[in-house]
């Protein structure tokens, strides 16, 4: 509840005043006068006598409840209708076997599901789906606004399912299909991978022409640190063994396909990076949300206006019979 007047609330410190000077004004009321009292000090006190305060305390209530109607009491019922106009984004995963690379912790791939998860979960009214690829391209998942559905398809997808190698343009053409159809207003691939492009029978930039004819932007990430980057390789003989290999990103091509579709390559050699890439992103590519705010009001004032009347009558006809004075 709130009031409308909350100011008026102020003239309550007046009660206690008030009731402080009615007993003062009461005690040096003359009644009538008698020359001897002392008979009617030892008479009996009668309830009427015990309860000649109960007048004086009925107005004062009758008081409080007035200047809280007069603050306007009431009840704000707030209804909030939000409506947005999503965006569809395919991501695209690389589930190479360079992703097992340990530059990232624990490795780029886990990283980067972990990543594209928190993604997920920032999004409001976007239909997300989910494109993984190798040596081969499928739809782990499709767009759709099941949010929960889809982490649990990011979550089963293992490097190393399909059989090995980079196809990068296979895999945009496919997430660029998946979007050919749809009325969204904007239209958007994630496309992330460590490597070249060295499988597959369609060229990235091909791809990349093709959803530029589509108004699909594609955001390139490419994941690795600088250089070279420990690697756990499993001989034959001697088992799982660490080794430096070197970083092989196709940075010309990624920046190609992004910039060719209105989109921007980003380079991640970490983590945090890759974290900070896809916040850019998510800012870049924002919902519109149209909110519309409908306030209902409840005047409360009547349930204590009604009260204070009630009081102030009850003390008229209280002091006009039991509690009379005389003169």
């Amino acid at each position: 509840m709130s009031f409308a007047n909350p100011t008026v609330l102020w003239l309550l410190v007046l009660v206690p005043v008030a009731g402080v000077w009615t007993w003062w004004r009461a005690r040096g009321t003359a009644g009538l006068p008698f020359s001897d009292v002392g008979t009617a000090r030892a008479a009996p006190q009668s309830w009427t006598t015990r309860l000649r305060w109960l007048p004086a305390a009925l107005r004062m209530a009758a008081l409080a409840l007035g200047i809280v109607a007069l603050a306007r009491p009431q009840v704000e019922n707030v209804i909030r209708t939000r409506s947005a106009e999503g965006i569809d984004i395919m991501l695209v995963l690389d589930t190479s076997t360079s992703m097992r690379a340990e530059d990232f912790r624990p490795n780029r791939f886990e990283a980067a599901k972990d990543v594209a998860a928190e993604f997920i979960d920032s999004r409001v009214s976007d239909r997300v789906g989910l494109v993984v690829f190798a040596a081969k391209a499928y739809t782990q998942a499709p767009l759709t606004l099941d949010y929960a559905f889809l982490q649990r398809m990011l979550e089963d997808v293992r490097v190393g399912v399909v059989e090995d190698g980079t196809a990068i343009g296979t895999a945009l053409a496919m997430a660029v299909n998946r979007l050919q159809d749809t009325k969204a207003k904007s239209k958007v691939v994630i496309l992330l991978t460590d490597g070249q492009n060295n499988r597959g029978e369609i060229d990235p930039v091909t791809a990349s022409e093709v959803a530029s004819t589509m108004n699909v932007r594609v955001y390139s990430i490419g994941v690795g640190s600088e250089g070279r980057a420990p690697f756990v390789v499993n001989r034959p003989f001697s088992g799982s063994q660490r080794q430096m290999m070197p970083v092989e990103i196709d940075e010309d091509m990624l920046r190609t396909v992004a910039t060719q579709t209105g989109g921007r390559y980003f380079r991640a050699t970490s983590k945090r990076a890759l974290r900070q890439i896809y916040g850019e992103i998510g800012e870049m590519e924002t919902s519109k949300v149209d909110e519309r705010v409908y306030t209902d009001v409840e005047e409360r004032y009547p349930r204590y206006l009604v009260p204070a009347l009630a009081l102030i009558v009850l003390d008229v006809l209280l002091a006009a019979t039991l509690f009379r004075r005389f003169p």
